[in-house]
């Protein structure tokens, strides 16, 4: 391995002299640094890069060094970050420019990644195994096996053409072995192992060959004249250019200072000032209107663990939720990451401070929206809390798990789906000053018929943060009942308030008598004081009792059809046994009146214990017919204009409860089935 200079700058040093002290230590360790970085990039202007961003990020970063690794390590793992997030960067391909060591850094490239890291931060930048396990997160014996692997493949690739067959129970001793580090009886057991063993001699002779023609190989491997000349320019052009930035704040702060000062005046008469300073200085939309509202105060609490800093920004508190917008923060990489509710939040004093009467409301991530695309690293979201049960409190918040976030998937939430979740973990802490703001309850009287099935409309609550409307369904008629109701939208004195559909109408279901009672949630309505509602219907899941029943017989010859609800099914088989299978299908989805079926299985024995497994295969179809089939990709509910589902096959397995008893399908009942009815229904209330 090449030798490391002796550190002549301190910590200190460092600290008081900012950049120009980091240029230094950088220039102390080049040729090491510069090595480990032409391993990724192989030319020469990316590597200039790759030392200025570097240099950049080691001095943003130095106030969180705590010395808790060697101040090397630590660069180091800011210079593998910077390293692979450049050689990620199609704009910056690996191009090569120099001859110096091509076919063993060609040789380097074709092996795996980790592998290439293991090998070139060990053998070449001569950091011990724990500490390249550690910048690696990965475990020493796995860095190991990385190790061990890698020579293996290099040796192919440098010119070893012969393959060596050295005993495998034995490869895991090579490594401790060359590197003096074996346990004294497993060095005596290998070495007697190996006089014997010519497989295994020529086997670690070749190892050790190539391990040593690693690191030998780089000892003459020198730097660039001028390269880090060029590294200080770009940084002293850097600091020009932010001298001059500074500059022209300062004069724009002047004038802003000038602007500000006629505002106030105007505020002060006009009570404008609130709006307009939340408009030029809160870039969320939705934060925004709350703050101009006077609903809610700036707190910005901050908190940071692992490179990952969270703003608490604000927390609007009334008696349907708590809201608390965020930002979030990937200060080392270009990650965006969001709260969720269910994993990693956790409200410590929840018992104390909240009623669990009303569940949390999901927000899905919005990376739609202008103030999440402006930055790669940084996530503005909101998170939805328990109300409170007193007037004002403190929240203790706790957060250790946030979720990442992509762009590029077109996955089954829309524009973005979660996929496989991959999570950051840390532990970030906040108190969150918290008062509850007053909702409006309006009673109402109104009343219409959805399908011949009499809807009663209970109360209006129009609270800060969401507006909430209670209604009653009267399902007396066994033969044709309403599942649920889904809304278009609200019209209040005009204006178009949207549906939650995440805030499912089933929420605080209560049943009186024959009306269930339910409540449907939408946007808040902020605003003047509401005198008129539209409410907007847009269809209806209903269940229909229609009874039939089908003879099974597994003697029969199928597939066999019958007629139901207007169109053909077929049983495609039946078959005895333990378990029993029957499957019934129907692929045609034009006009066709149910979506499921409600459907049992009778057994030959028909007082006996069974379980029945179903299976089905799905097609979407939307509101004007086209079909999708949900089987051969994923598909996005959100993209398609009211999507109904219908099954085309049903698959059901017939287990007997009691050992050993084959079951015998006797019968197919069909209690009813499940459709949906597009509405356009908008009935008026009037608020008094």
């Amino acid at each position: 391995m090449i030798s490391a200079k002796i550190d002549h700058l301190s910590i200190t040093t460092i600290r008081e002299k900012g950049v120009e002290s980091i240029v230094d230590w950088f220039d102390q360790h080049k040729q090491l640094f510069y090595i480990l970085g032409w391993s990724y990039l192989r030319n020469q202007k990316h590597l200039e890069e790759l030392f200025y961003q570097s240099i950049l990020k080691v001095h943003k970063e130095l106030p969180r060094f705590k010395g808790e690794t060697s101040f090397e390590t630590w660069v180091t793992s800011i210079f593998i970050h910077t390293c692979r997030e450049l050689s990620d960067d199609r704009s910056l391909q690996a191009s090569e420019e120099s001859e110096q060591h091509k076919n063993l850094f060609n040789a380097l490239d074709q092996l795996k990644k980790v592998e290439k890291e293991v090998l070139v931060l060990t053998y070449i930048k001569g950091i011990s195994k724990e500490e390249t396990a550690n910048l690696l997160q990965i475990s020493v014996e796995k860095m190991k096996e990385y190790l061990f692997s890698g020579i293996q493949s290099l040796r192919k690739e440098i010119g070893y053409r012969e393959t060596f067959n050295g005993c495998k129970e034995y490869h895991k001793d090579y490594i401790d072995y060359l590197e003096r580090t074996l346990d004294r009886s497993k060095k005596i057991d290998f070495e007697v192992h190996i006089y014997h063993c010519q497989a295994c001699q020529e086997d670690l002779a070749t190892f050790q060959d190539v391990r040593l023609k690693l690191t030998e190989r780089m000892e003459d491997f020198h730097v660039p004249s001028g390269f880090m000349e060029n590294v200080k320019d770009r940084l002293a052009e850097k600091k020009k250019h932010r001298q001059q930035k500074n500059k022209k704040r300062i004069r724009m702060g002047l004038v802003f200072a000038s602007i500000f000062t006629l505002v106030m005046g105007i505020g002060f008469f006009t009570g404008a000032f609130t709006n307009l300073y939340y408009t030029w200085t809160e870039e969320d939309q939705e934060l925004r209107a709350f703050l101009q509202q006077g609903l809610g105060e700036r707190l910005n609490l901050e908190a940071e663990s692992g490179g990952v800093k969270i703003k608490i920004k604000s927390a609007i508190a009334d008696d349907i939720q708590t809201l608390v917008f965020y930002e979030i923060e990937d200060t080392n990489g270009k990650n965006q990451y969001m709260l969720n509710n269910d994993i990693g939040a956790l409200v410590e004093n929840e018992n104390e401070i909240m009623r669990h009467e009303t569940p949390p409301s999901y927000y899905p991530p919005d990376l739609e929206s202008d103030v999440n695309n402006e930055e790669k690293n940084i996530y503005h979201g909101k998170i939805s809390l328990l109300p409170l049960s007193m007037d004002n409190g403190t929240i203790k918040l706790k957060i250790t798990n946030l979720q990442k976030l992509f762009h590029n998937s077109s996955g089954l939430n829309g524009a973005s789906t979660f996929g496989d979740i991959e999570a950051k973990t840390g532990e970030w802490n906040f108190e969150i000053p918290v008062t509850k703001q007053p909702s409006i309850e309006y009673t109402l009287h109104e009343k219409t018929e959805i399908e011949g099935i009499p809807v009663r409309f209970d109360k209006l609550t129009i609270a800060p943060t969401a507006t909430i409307l209670q209604y009653s369904i009267n399902n007396e008629q066994p033969k044709k009942q309403i599942g649920d109701l889904n809304f278009d939208n609200l019209e209040v004195n005009n204006k178009k308030v949207k549906v939650d559909r995440y805030g499912r109408s089933f929420f605080n279901s209560q049943q009186i008598g024959n009306w269930n009672t339910l409540q449907a949630r939408f946007d808040p309505f902020i605003g003047e004081k509401p005198k008129e509602v539209k409410v907007r219907f847009k269809s209806a899941s209903l269940s229909i009792e229609d009874p039939k029943t089908i003879a099974l017989d597994a003697s029969k010859k199928y597939p066999q059809t019958f007629e139901y609800a207007g169109s053909t099914i077929s049983i495609d088989k039946v078959e005895n046994g333990q378990p029993a299978k029957v499957v019934i299908s129907n692929h045609e989805t034009k006009n066709r009146e149910y979506e499921y079926l409600q459907i049992n299985i009778v057994n030959e024995g028909e007082n006996d214990s069974i379980s029945v497994n179903m299976n089905s295969k799905d097609k979407l179809v939307d509101k004007n017919g086209i079909e999708y089939d949900m089987n051969k990709k994923p598909i996005s509910y959100e993209e398609i204009e009211q999507p109904r589902s219908f099954f085309t096959v049903l698959s059901m397995e017939l287990h007997s409860n009691n050992t050993g008893e084959k079951v015998i399908p006797k019968r197919l009942e069909i209690y009813g089935y499940n459709t949906t009815k597009y509405l356009d229904d908008v009935v008026k209330i009037s608020l008094k």
